[in-house]
């Protein structure tokens, strides 16, 4: 096997070592490859060239976002991907390998890793492979990203921002051409993490978050807890391959774990490939 490997040394759990630490792990494996340490502004190049060099596999040692760009960069067609735990949520990593350290997890693929077909969900055009939620909701990772970065003064004003946003813009939306619903917020999961879905579902779950005031939220958030979410009064949860949601301004949402900022009206399509992972066959995944 010949393979790239992109480690981003700035993110959550990486670390200046771990360039060294990959090399260690290619040699002890047998395995030929490069290692890259792209600065942050430089990652979506090295990815490119990574993927322009036709390796077997690239391994992605970074946060969500760029787990989720390696990923939509190679596509179906391309080299497989191992996205490796090295952020601080680490959803799709971690819904691959389990929640594991990012060096024992590229041990576990270069030892017997095998391809796996993930689906997935496209939002206009952007995809994601374990969550999406649309709407007022989603305003809380903004502020969570400035925490991150330690603007304390940031976050506490997008806080508050998201705290009027709540109940003031809602979505309306259209799934699988059924009626029309109108909700405070719409998440999407994929069979990667659904418990509700077969591994090899042909569709989302679609659940409508619609908590009319603050005790809806505090059950909601018991429920979400105990995992009994999907029987909250305020949920309705559905099966979604095609729908379509607006609302009055641009629809704040979070794709595997990153804040980003979507039109007033956004189509959604499930993915059935979505792209090539590369997985040891005991994997969550597998």
């Amino acid at each position: 096997m010949r393979v790239e490997v992109v480690t981003n040394i700035a993110s959550g759990s990486v670390g200046k070592d771990a360039p060294a630490q990959a090399e260690a792990i290619l040699a002890e494996h047998g395995v030929t490859g490069r290692v890259h340490a792209p600065s942050e502004g430089e990652l979506n190049a090295c990815l490119r060239d990574a993927l322009d060099a036709k390796p077997d596999a690239i391994l992605v040692v970074a946060g969500d976002g760029t787990a989720r760009a390696a990923a939509e960069m190679a596509g179906p067609g391309g080299p497989m991907v191992a996205p490796l735990p090295g952020g601080t949520m680490n959803m799709l990593p971690h819904a691959l390998y389990g929640a594991i350290p990012w060096p024992e997890a590229m041990a576990n693929c270069l030892k017997n890793g095998q391809e796996r077909m993930i689906s997935g969900g496209e939002i206009n055009g952007r995809l994601f492979f374990v969550a999406a939620i649309l709407g007022s909701p989603a305003l809380w990772a903004e502020a969570r990203e400035a925490a991150r970065a330690g603007r304390a003064d940031l976050a506490l004003m997008r806080a508050q921002r998201a705290l009027r946003r709540a109940f003031s813009s809602r979505l309306r939306y259209v799934l699988d051409g059924r009626p029309k619903g109108k909700t405070e917020a719409l998440s999407l999961l994929c069979p990667l993490v659904s418990a509700d879905l077969d591994a090899d579902e042909q569709a989302l779950e679609a659940a409508a978050l619609d908590p009319s005031n603050a005790l809806d939220i505090f059950r909601l958030g018991v429920n979400t807890v105990t995992g009994n979410w999907r029987n909250d009064p305020s949920v309705i949860v559905g099966r979604c391959r095609i729908g379509k949601v607006w609302a009055g301004g641009r629809i704040p949402a979070i794709l595997d774990g990153e804040p980003v900022r979507l039109d007033d009206t956004v189509s959604i399509r499930f993915r059935p490939k979505a792209f090539r992972a590369l997985v040891p066959p005991q994997s969550p995944a597998a």
